[in-house]
């Protein structure tokens, strides 16, 4: 059984992840973090990770940017592994927790889908194979008209993942309506959709002579993202020091 404190537990997120948790036989949610103590639930909260008293086996972050010093703090006084899901960090605080990952296990993905990971290693593989045979290769991800940044993270990181199969011989191309020439053959081209309600959705598209091959992820509701947490939490407990995507809990 691995036990978990959640940290930013009664936010949207954090009661999602409470969810899953309780449907997972393997996981209990053993405290939670977050200021706002009023919420009822499951297990006992605290305002802050310095001021809880029980002891878990890892840690799953779903919070805000902020106290992330008393985060990884306490996390190291008391070897616990942290599942870092919270978003908006800065170079500061990025350079804090690789500093961290040298005392303790730290897992940070730029999207915590288990599938997505899965769909980043066969583009990689789809890749090296294609491009051989001189296809080219488009990103294109959709996401509600709420996203107010483009491209998604998500969407980089699969190009990333291409260009890295490939050498890193490939640069990144956002906007056409500028270029006033043929598309070249070592670009990927990353095209943003905004509208409606759409969770996400990641299309990589190999355009070749008379054929195309699409490798498409669809995300229909925020689940994904816990549930993948919660399979992030039980791959953490225990793991020595060192960061930790989510590309080795699909291995």
């Amino acid at each position: 059984m691995t036990k978990i404190l959640l940290r930013g537990c009664n936010g949207k997120m954090g009661q999602v992840v409470t969810s899953i948790a309780e449907q997972d036989l393997e996981t209990e949610i053993v405290a939670g973090i977050d200021w706002n103590t009023e919420q009822k639930n499951s297990y006992p909260v605290y305002k802050t990770i310095s001021e809880c008293p029980i002891k878990a086996d890892v840690i799953i972050d779903f919070s805000s940017p902020s106290e992330l010093e008393e985060l990884l703090e306490t996390a190291k006084k008391q070897t616990l592994p942290i599942v870092l899901c919270t978003t908006g960090l800065n170079e500061e605080q990025i350079i804090s927790i690789e500093n961290a990952s040298k005392e303790i296990a730290i897992l940070r993905s730029a999207n915590m889908s288990f599938g997505i990971n899965v769909l980043m290693k066969l583009v990689q593989e789809a890749a090296k194979k294609l491009t051989e045979a001189g296809f080219d290769i488009e990103v294109i991800e959709r996401h509600h008209n709420q996203k107010v940044d483009a491209p998604s993270g998500t969407a980089l990181a699969l190009a990333d993942a291409i260009n890295e199969s490939l050498d890193n011989q490939y640069h990144y191309v956002y906007d056409r309506s500028k270029e006033r020439h043929k598309r070249e053959k070592n670009e990927i081209g990353i095209s943003a959709v905004r509208g409606g309600t759409i969770v996400g959705e990641h299309t990589i598209l190999f355009a070749g002579r008379d054929e195309v091959i699409e490798l498409k992820h669809t995300a229909y509701s925020k689940e994904i993202f816990a549930n993948g947490a919660v399979q992030a939490a039980k791959f953490l407990s225990g793991k020595k020091s060192g960061m930790y995507q989510m590309s080795d809990v699909t291995e």
